[in-house]
């Protein structure tokens, strides 16, 4: 393990020694401009104030030979004439095993009250995806303990899913069901752009100790500089990585991804970029990919990666939703008309899919799936029909399937917060489901081929 971070720590022991300085000249909104500061964009300094502590702030862009900045927090006190110093430390999160339990903010500092934690490593908060050719394939199955998605839409580990979902459809709620149930080693989960009432209920409600003792928080919350919310989700990813590449299967959370890039919007917008597709610049769907693409199943180990995304209007084709979708290997969406219905978790089965579902589950397991979906497809078809009492039974056996065996259905995908789904018990009561719904298609076809002949 030494080995694995002594490269981090030289470059740490190495830039830390070097220090290359400025002044500033101008300050708008969150963006500080500086002169005589020759560093790269997405370096990180230190704002030296006259009459407070210094402050960090990214770089963002250059501009007629000046460095624009943005602080990582308001820039209250910050005046012309004030020191810049480049702050390589910051471009490392320090991690550790002692992290499991705790909650930490977008620099990767303890924010629960319980003082600091043994430091292990420093890790890059910006680093390279692993390369293609070296990601081993997705071939076993992650349970998460929720049996919609276990049964229907089956996770590899090492898998990066989106789960796609409008205001107050239950993501949250589902999010802290995961991390509570699932068969990850670890989970670390980051809060991005939430309210800060939410981030002290999701710990108490949704998490509970029970999932918090194998999982690191990240937490970023609306309030905070946009550079802080970008800077956390890439601070969770680190620390996934960290708990990988010591062999571990890690879940990683992230919600929401879409406030991540809104938060790159601002940051796009501030240093000059050109709003393109609904305000957002191009660095927001460059920043998406580089992001995303750093989950996934190594020699060491694998980071299932299952990223939130607020569809704005509930409309899953807008440009983050739809950049997101052709990125990650599958995605589940959560209706609206589920949730009003009591259905819960509302996961809409047949507008969801996992791409690697057919490479890590059962022939048993698959057929079983087809045979529900296609129950469901069936229904979607005839719905307004039987809702409206213009369907007669008896006129075509797939619709009387669906018609008797829906209600069975959604009984085995409803499941209560409190209820963790074991893996074989999920797949065992799939396969009873869709032997039950062969049987009744059977005994139709029956009464039907015999109608005639009495």
């Amino acid at each position: 393990m030494a080995d694995l971070f002594a490269e981090p720590r030289r470059l740490v022991q190495r830039t830390a020694t070097v220090q290359v300085t400025g002044r500033v000249v101008q300050v708008t909104g969150l963006t500080v401009v500086a002169e005589g500061l020759p560093l790269p964009v997405g370096s990180f300094c230190t704002i030296t104030r006259a009459h407070a502590e210094s402050i960090p702030a990214q770089v963002v862009a250059f501009q007629a030979g000046r460095t624009v900045l943005m602080t990582l927090q308001e820039p209250q006190g910050v005046g012309a004439g004030d020191c810049v110093r480049s702050a390589a430390a910051l471009q490392f999160v320090p991690v550790g095993r002692q992290m499991l339990g705790r909650v930490v903010d977008g620099l990767g500092r303890p924010i629960d009250g319980h003082g600091a934690f043994n430091v292990e490593a420093h890790l890059p908060v910006y680093r390279e995806a692993p390369q293609a050719l070296a990601r081993r394939p997705i071939d076993r199955p992650l349970s998460t303990g929720i049996r919609a998605i276990d049964a229907l839409h089956t996770v590899g580990g090492g898998q990066r899913l989106g789960i796609f979902a409008g205001t107050g459809v239950g993501k949250s709620v589902l999010l802290g069901m995961i991390a509570r149930y699932t068969a990850a080693d670890v989970t670390v989960v980051a809060l991005i752009g939430e309210r800060g009432r939410e981030v002290g209920d999701f710990l108490r409600k949704d998490l509970g100790p029970e999932g918090l003792k194998r999982c690191v928080l990240v937490v970023s919350t609306a309030h905070e500089s946009p550079v802080l919310r970008v800077r956390a989700g890439f601070v969770a990813t680190a620390v996934a990585e960290y708990f990988r590449d010591q062999g571990q299967d890690v879940l990683l959370l992230m919600d929401s991804t879409t406030r991540l890039a809104m938060a790159q919007r601002q940051i796009g917008l501030s240093a000059g970029e050109p709003p393109t597709t609904k305000g957002y610049p191009p660095s927001v769907f460059a920043l998406l990919p580089q992001l995303l693409e750093r989950s996934g199943r190594t020699e060491r180990g694998s980071i299932t990666g299952l990223y939130t995304v607020l569809v704005e209007g509930d409309d899953i084709t807008e440009p983050i939703s739809d950049a997101i979708r052709g990125i990650l290997d599958g995605h589940v969406w959560l209706a609206r008309g589920l949730a009003n219905r009591g259905h819960y978790p509302a996961v809409a089965v047949l507008e969801s899919i996992s791409r690697v579902m057919v490479d890590v589950a059962e022939t048993e397991h698959l057929r079983a799936a087809r045979t529900v979906r296609r129950v469901l497809a069936v229904w979607a078809d005839i719905e307004d029909l039987v809702n409206i009492g213009a369907y007669a039974v008896g006129t075509n056996v797939e619709f009387d399937v669906a018609v008797q065996m829906k209600p069975r259905i959604d009984e085995f995908l409803q499941q209560a917060i409190a209820e963790r789904a074991e893996w074989s018990a999920t797949v065992l009561r799939l396969v009873e489901l869709a032997g039950a719904i062969e049987t009744l298609r059977a005994q139709l076809q029956g009464r039907r081929a015999a109608a005639p002949a009495a």
